[in-house]
């Protein structure tokens, strides 16, 4: 489980290219390194990826093609910044809200507002997934545990403060890019029992 509270970025190193399948190296941030063991999870823009090897500050992780499919992960490149953050252990503090690691879809960023103290991104969402979108609900976006503002359609945008924009890779984005999404999994539990007993009334 994780939280949504991004513990900073990881620069990717070098990508080994396989078939259907892809290693990604990346160099951690060194409070990171704490306890860390081959098989432990990190998460990458807010997928959960398992440690393979620890070479130093070099973790490696391997990705599989439905992962490289399902994510922005296929996108990134050497030199390429992923948000990160280890598991969290029994007793953290839940300072975002409860996320899994399994990203449900990705979303495109389609407009970006800035003003002196605030940065405000529009993001356009898969129309089959917006039914689990709307203001004020939890939402992971790159595994940031951020709260939905304003909904129209299938676009919906998020507030970000100057600290999420310096802690995590958020603030490169431009308009286009590709970004995970994980619905808040109480969200979409709720959404799903209640489609089903309104089709079930309905029958």
């Amino acid at each position: 489980m994780f939280t949504g509270i991004v513990q900073g970025t990881a620069e990717v190193v070098e990508i080994i290219e396989k078939s259907q399948f892809r290693t990604h190296v990346v160099t951690l941030p060194e409070p990171l390194f704490d306890g860390l063991e081959a098989g432990a999870s990190v998460a990458h823009n807010g997928c959960c990826l398992t440690v393979t090897q620890i070479d130093g500050n070099r973790i490696t992780f391997d990705l599989m093609q439905e992962t490289l499919k399902v994510t922005n992960l296929g996108d990134v490149t050497v030199g390429s910044r992923v948000n990160v953050e280890r598991a969290a252990k029994f007793g953290d503090e839940i300072g975002g809200h409860a996320m899994s690691g399994h990203i449900l879809c990705v979303a495109e960023v389609s407009r970006i507002i800035e003003s002196e103290n605030n940065c405000q991104i529009w993001f356009k969402i898969p129309v089959q997934w917006t039914k689990y979108v709307f203001t004020k609900g939890y939402i992971g976006i790159d595994g940031i545990s951020l709260t939905i503002g304003d909904v129209e359609g299938e676009e919906f945008n998020v507030n970000l403060i100057p600290e999420t924009l310096e802690r995590t890779n958020i603030g490169t984005r431009q308009i286009g890019d590709r970004i995970n999404i994980e619905i808040d999994p109480q969200t979409q539990a709720i959404v799903d029992t209640v489609e089903r007993v309104m089709a079930e009334n309905n029958s």
